[in-house]
């Protein structure tokens, strides 16, 4: 039980840096529009594929760390039309066998507009319960146009840096924050 404890605290401790400086709307700004152009250029046809989108929710440093016990944590913005409409924040807790930190990027797509207003009326999301996010992997020189979505909401994982190794989005809450 103590090492269950110790691990926790540990983990919270780990995270506590990382949770307790909420970044500002601008720095927001400035780092979605960074991972958007990195989405465009590493995704064929991402470009055309996001400008067909109802809304674009983009989280460009979503940071994990854990010993036994971790969390994620990450700040970002909705964008619909090219506009920013509001800030949000992602974060999930994790047990199991784990050890290191990782940052990365995360853009949620919204294909359908019923699906980005459900998700605007909510006061915290979860991926997996509230709405299924399909991850999608791409292959080198396959246009993203040219494949097709079963789900209304798609996410994409990339720039991953550091130990850890995870491409899901289960299980993460997503809540609106103000900026």
């Amino acid at each position: 039980m103590k090492i269950k404890q110790s691990a926790l605290l540990l983990g919270l401790l780990i995270l506590l840096p990382i949770i307790s400086h909420g970044k500002s709307a601008q720095e927001i700004n400035i780092l979605a529009d960074a991972t958007l152009t990195k989405f465009k250029q590493e995704v064929t046809g991402g470009e055309q594929f996001l400008q067909q989108a109802a809304g674009v929710l983009v989280f460009p440093q979503v940071l994990k760390a854990g010993l036994g016990v971790g969390g994620e944590y990450g700040e970002g913005v909705l964008r619909e039309g090219g506009q920013n409409s509001a800030y949000y924040s992602t974060a999930s807790a994790s047990f199991g066998l784990q050890a290191g930190a990782q940052s990365k990027a995360v853009v949620i797509v919204f294909l359908q507009p019923a699906a980005l207003n459900k998700f605007k009326q909510t006061k915290g999301w979860k991926a997996g319960v509230d709405g299924s996010v399909a991850i999608i992997k791409w292959g080198v020189g396959e246009d993203i146009n040219t494949m097709n979505f079963k789900e209304p909401i798609v996410g994409f994982v990339f720039g991953n840096k550091g130990l850890m190794f995870n491409l899901t989005l289960e299980g993460s809450k997503i809540t609106r924050i103000s900026r």
